[in-house]
């Protein structure tokens, strides 16, 4: 199996560490991982080398002093694994406004964490508007720009299909 190429000139290209996956299985395959831990570090005595990358879970001390208690395993995938909310923006249509300011993709899916005013950032980025001149609503109402997806979504549209449908205008810029 180690002779086999993967690839004629980048022979390493495909091969990736994938952190989630290794989790997975030391979960599914009772005492894997202290065993493939004390291969490497048989492995690395065999040699006389120091082991450098990632320290252990016995307590020894890796290069710099850290132990390996000082690595939270429960956080390691924190913001990864956040809740997402699905979007609808669409422009509210007024009969006095006729601008051609409209998104190309009215579809975002964002983090439950992400807030009114990171939303609108966005919106007038890809708009090329000032954010002044943005504004985003929800039922003809205003929202507030401290507001998470979250709080928005549990407060009004709780029950519903997804996307959470929200609306925005645009602020005449003559004001």
């Amino acid at each position: 199996m180690c002779n086999t190429k993967i690839h004629e000139t980048q022979p390493l290209l495909n091969l990736k560490l994938d952190r989630v996956m290794q989790d997975i299985v030391y979960k599914l395959v009772p005492g894997l991982q202290e065993s493939e831990e004390k291969r490497i570090r048989e492995f690395y005595q065999s040699r006389g080398l120091d082991r450098v990358t990632q320290p252990s879970n016995e307590g020894q001390p890796a290069r710099g002093g850290m132990g390996s208690d000082t690595f939270d395993h429960s956080r390691a995938h924190y913001f990864r694994y956040d809740e997402h909310v699905s979007l609808c923006l669409e422009k509210q249509s007024s009969s006095k406004d006729k601008s051609k300011a409209v998104l190309q993709q009215k579809y975002v899916r964002c983090s439950v964490r992400a807030q009114i005013r990171h939303l609108r950032s966005v919106l007038c980025h890809r708009l090329g508007l000032p954010p002044q001149h943005v504004q985003i609503l929800f039922n003809n109402e205003a929202l507030p720009d401290h507001m998470t997806m979250k709080q928005l979504w549990l407060s009004r549209w709780f029950g519903k299909p997804a996307p959470l449908l929200l609306h925005y205008s645009i602020k005449d810029k003559r004001r």
